[in-house]
């Protein structure tokens, strides 16, 4: 498995998870399981190959970096679900509604419903990058791809968000303290309101093991890499945590609490869908 992990170049190596949970984040069963699918490599295998791999893992999601047609075609009618992505660069032309129309006409409804796009992902880690315009292109780029998912009629059909690293919490520990970034009040409001409004959740790159990496002294790796551990109790709330994924989902919901959005649905890599 790791030389088909090191050839298909997933980015992160990031497994999507897709788990049934209670009411408080206690994990019932894991219900499916996926990949983020890179493309950043030589000596790939084709898409078709890569298809028979995913079936033969049993793995029933998967992620793409942009619409790339082969990969489209090739997972028509294999039942896997896909959310592909709308590339930062573009973001400044597709905000424009006539362009976000061509684009949804173009790269998604010539391939669906055979190809089960679930999702379209609207840039990457945008609110982290640094790049003003970038940003200032990602809402209307958001509003301009989900009114031409409208107007052909899939919308009840595929979700419009954007992934965000942790990176957007200034707050982090314990959960309930989860706060995001000041310099973010402006448009992670307006954000959380496009979310609520189309009923799509927050989609969110949390790699617990980068976090391990960054302080090994002060966090268990068994706690990172959900192994059996003593876990962390939040002090305020009293919930127990026994991986950090959790702990950094919780973070998120704690953050959008605060900005009056509770109950927002927060996935992690697009498959760990949490509420409060």
């Amino acid at each position: 498995m790791a030389t088909f992990f090191g050839r298909i170049a997933f980015l992160h190596a990031l497994l999507i998870f897709s788990f049934s949970l209670s009411g408080y984040g206690f994990l019932r069963g894991v219900e499916s399981l996926g990949i983020n699918y890179g493309q950043v490599g030589n000596n790939l295998p084709p898409p078709e190959r890569v298809l028979e791999l995913l079936q033969s893992f049993k793995l029933t999601k998967a992620r793409i970096y942009d619409t790339n047609p082969q990969i489209l075609t090739a997972f028509a009618n294999s039942g896997i679900e896909l959310i592909v992505t709308v590339e930062n660069e573009i973001l400044g032309e597709i905000r424009d509604p006539q362009q976000a129309l061509q684009w949804v006409s173009t790269r998604i409804k010539p391939y669906f419903p055979a190809t089960r796009i679930t999702g379209i992902a609207v840039g990457n880690e945008v609110f982290t990058g640094g790049d003003m315009t970038i940003m200032a292109n990602l809402l209307p780029a958001m509003v301009s791809i989900h009114g031409a998912l409208v107007r052909l009629g899939l919308d009840p059909y595929i979700q419009v968000s954007t992934p965000s690293s942790l990176a957007v919490l200034s707050e982090s520990y314990p959960p309930s303290a989860g706060c995001f970034k000041s310099e973010l009040a402006g448009i992670m409001p307006q954000y959380l309101q496009f979310l609520a409004n189309t009923k799509a959740p927050f989609w969110i790159n949390a790699y617990p093991y980068f976090a391990y990496n960054d302080d090994p002294n002060g966090i268990s790796l068994n706690y990172a890499l959900l192994n059996p551990n003593s876990g962390m109790i939040d002090p305020y709330t009293k919930l127990h945590y026994d991986n950090m994924l959790y702990a950094q989902v919780d973070a998120v919901i704690f953050a959008a609490a605060r900005m009056g959005f509770g109950g927002l649905e927060v996935s992690v890599g697009d498959r760990v869908a949490i509420k409060r």
